[in-house]
């Protein structure tokens, strides 16, 4: 089965967010995506609102029970207690929980499974009870899946950053897929699924999907928004699902 894009909305809304106005509209676009192929829409919520909106989640959920009711929508954040809030009321069909600062401009490393085992058992279990598919960011580092699949998890999302930042260097992205693949090899062998995102492109997603080939979903914003400016939100969509394997 092809790799699943999940279209992130972030980039989206930040551009919103420079005027008092209501447009690029986050659902009007996350509309075209998913008309195009995308598997589902994706947003992180973060306290001080600065791109998604906490008053787009229930638009989002909307969209995708009326319009796409095939489609998942996936919400990316820190488990603080407001959060749990709303995802509860969003009712997501995944949540991926990431170790960020409130203040950090982006996600930008993994959960310390072992360290982190406390906060986050209770809440995968939570989130699974009330109906969620939980993911768990994560560093390429194999020997750390036994511990992300002790926390209950169903999957773990690969922070795939330092592969997106070699861009100009093949050999290092030779190494960092080899990287990438090993983790997701673990994870796969204590019967955790792989998710992968950060600084993913139309160029770079081939390689990975090739040597990961159970990889389940991706979640692409900044590159797929940037590459819309260009090509248009349908057909940017369309060329990042051939870059994940799909037939288009």
């Amino acid at each position: 089965m092809a790799t699943a894009l999940s279209v992130n909305l972030n980039a989206v809304a930040m551009l919103r967010n420079r005027r008092d106005l209501p447009w690029p509209s986050v659902t009007g676009i996350g509309r075209i995506a998913l008309a195009a192929g995308a598997h589902g829409l994706t947003v992180h919520p973060r306290p001080d609102q600065r791109h998604i909106r906490f008053s787009d989640l229930p638009a989002i959920r909307q969209l995708i029970d009326d319009e796409f009711p095939g489609a998942e929508f996936n919400i990316e954040g820190y488990p603080s207690g407001d959060f749990l809030d709303l995802v509860a009321a969003a009712r997501p069909e995944q949540v991926t929980l990431v170790p960020d600062d409130p203040s950090q401009p982006t996600s930008d490393h993994g959960w310390d499974f072992v360290a982190d085992a406390a906060l986050l058992k209770p809440v995968v279990a939570r989130l699974k009870a009330e109906g969620a598919r939980v993911s768990l960011f994560a560093d390429a580092e194999p020997g750390a899946m036994a511990a992300a699949a002790d926390t209950g998890c169903d999957r773990v999302e690969l922070y795939t950053g330092p592969y997106g930042g070699t861009f100009a260097d093949p050999d290092a992205a030779a190494r960092e897929v080899e990287r990438l693949g090993a983790a997701a090899d673990a994870a796969f062998a204590v019967g955790l699924g792989v998710n992968a995102g950060h600084d993913l492109t139309v160029a770079n997603l081939p390689p990975l999907v090739r040597r990961i080939p159970g990889l389940a979903e991706v979640s692409i914003g900044h590159g797929l928004t940037a590459d819309a400016l260009e090509y248009g939100m349908a057909e940017t969509v369309r060329r990042f699902r051939r870059a994940c394997g799909q037939v288009v």
